[in-house]
């Protein structure tokens, strides 16, 4: 019988059961054996991989005791000492997709042990951990769960046994930004030009070493007189009216939309709610104020510093939302607020 890979994995509060954002600021524990997720990994895996032990936290305390976090993590594996680290899938969750990039990381640079993640291309841990780890490309949700797992394993079988990983194409993960020799067909003179006959005949082409693009944007004109001026609030926040009436989406939002805030000093606890996904929605919840300040720009309009608030606020969601359809909403808002007179926007982040 061949001899089972011993396996550590790591999960937040949800997918270990639990919790939801209740529970999210827990420290880190420990189980033995699987849960939830750390089971499906041994059934895909054909039983080959045994979850030892499955280390629990709440995203919030990994979030604010990052130091603590992957002391108490290396501690434990050092102890363990297993075969393999896995993390997640942590999909388009941001602070779980850092605790995981973080912790893989940490164990791959200190402890020389194989390890490997997943998570959707936009989440910020993919930023951490992408130079030292292979993180397998997952869409946004946990609906992908089955797909991110076989690729995990995949890879995870490669790294375990020394085997050749292809590109990130052909193996699914995401790019690293590590440039490999490898053996072509063809010269690279030959293959330059046969990119170009292609770009010039409009016939798809891929290149060899795409390069990231930004866009250049001029900042806007100042405001000639400020206290003259009609401001607006708006917010990728996700701060919605109580039960979100238009359903805009936790993440990769497919739409934006406005709401009244005529006559209020304040928007009112109980009142509204976070559509957002990727941030902690107690303390917004608590008190919206926090990402859509209109108590604090209701203040400054009755001191004089601008004419007035705008009678409505805009918002969307900016979690894993594509820059193209961010881009596509902030020229719409920023239309329709033109038509309706108003001079300047207080944009809101999270």
């Amino acid at each position: 019988m061949d001899k089972k890979i011993k396996v550590v994995h790591y999960v937040n509060q949800f997918f270990g059961h639990i919790g939801g954002e209740d529970q999210a600021g827990i420290p880190p524990t420990v189980i033995d054996g699987p849960v939830g997720v750390g089971k499906a990994i041994q059934q895909e895996s054909g039983h080959h991989f045994e979850v030892v032990k499955t280390i629990i936290c709440g995203d919030n305390y990994a979030a604010e005791h990052v130091e603590e976090l992957v002391s108490y993590v290396l501690n434990l594996v050092k102890q363990i000492n297993p075969d393999l680290f896995m993390a997640g899938p942590a999909f388009a969750a941001g602070r779980y997709g850092i605790a995981c990039g973080t912790l893989c990381k940490e164990i791959a640079t200190q402890l020389y042990i194989p390890v490997v993640t997943a998570m959707h291309p936009l989440n910020p841990g993919v930023d951490i951990a992408r130079k030292y780890v292979y993180i397998f490309k997952t869409g946004d949700s946990a609906r992908d769960m089955t797909s991110a797992i076989t690729g995990m394993i995949t890879i995870a079988n490669k790294l375990l046994n020394k085997l050749p990983i292809g590109g990130p194409k052909e193996e699914g993960y995401i790019p690293r930004g590590i440039r490999i020799n490898v053996r072509a067909d063809k010269r690279g003179s030959r293959r330059a030009v046969d990119m170009m006959i292609k770009k010039l005949y409009d016939m798809p082409y891929e290149t060899e070493l795409p390069i990231p693009t930004f866009a250049n944007v001029p900042p806007a004109l100042p405001i000639e007189n400020i206290k003259d001026a009609v401001i607006a609030l708006v917010t990728e926040g996700g701060i919605v009216p109580k039960g979100n009436p238009d359903r805009i989406e936790a993440h990769n939002a497919s739409k934006w939309c406005h709401y009244s805030i005529r006559g209020l000093e304040a928007l009112g606890k109980g009142e509204y709610e976070v559509a957002h996904g990727g941030y902690d929605p107690v303390p917004a919840t608590e008190n919206p104020n926090r990402v859509l300040p209109l108590d604090a720009a209701r203040q400054l309009e009755k001191e004089g510093t601008f004419r007035k608030i705008y009678d409505e606020y805009a918002v969307t969601v900016g979690n894993v939302t594509a820059v193209s359809s961010a881009e596509r909403y902030g020229k719409e808002i920023g239309e329709w607020l033109k038509n309706q007179g108003v001079q300047g926007v207080i944009l809101t982040s999270t």
